[in-house]
């Protein structure tokens, strides 16, 4: 008889470790799926913040690309200005040395 209360205690113990050893492996096992659930929604929190970033910056890039247009077409605009105004200096002279030229008043 004795030998089958040690059997038995034997087995009971094997049965309660085997358990223990089943619940250690389950509670690692929800720990890490709870480990990957936090860094998938860290990870989507950052690409999302990533995407609202580079929107910003495509805009910012975008206002840059038109303040340069507009820039160049208001240089573009002041060279033309310029341009005219040197003609028509170059005409206020060429009408003042004609009117020189034909001044009957004028001292030789």
């Amino acid at each position: 008889m004795p030998l089958l209360v040690s059997t038995t205690f034997v087995i009971l113990v094997i049965a309660v470790i085997a358990l223990a050893i089943v619940r250690v492996v389950l509670a690692s096992r929800r720990k890490r799926a709870a480990e990957l659930s936090e860094r998938r929604t860290a990870a989507a929190a950052h690409r999302d913040e990533a995407d609202a970033s580079s929107r910003e910056a495509d805009r910012a890039a975008l206002a840059a690309q038109e303040e340069a247009a507009q820039a160049e077409r208001q240089r573009l605009e002041a060279e033309e200005h310029a341009r005219r105004a040197e003609q028509e200096r170059a005409a206020a002279e060429h009408n003042e040395t004609q009117a020189r030229d034909i001044d009957p008043d004028k001292d030789d």
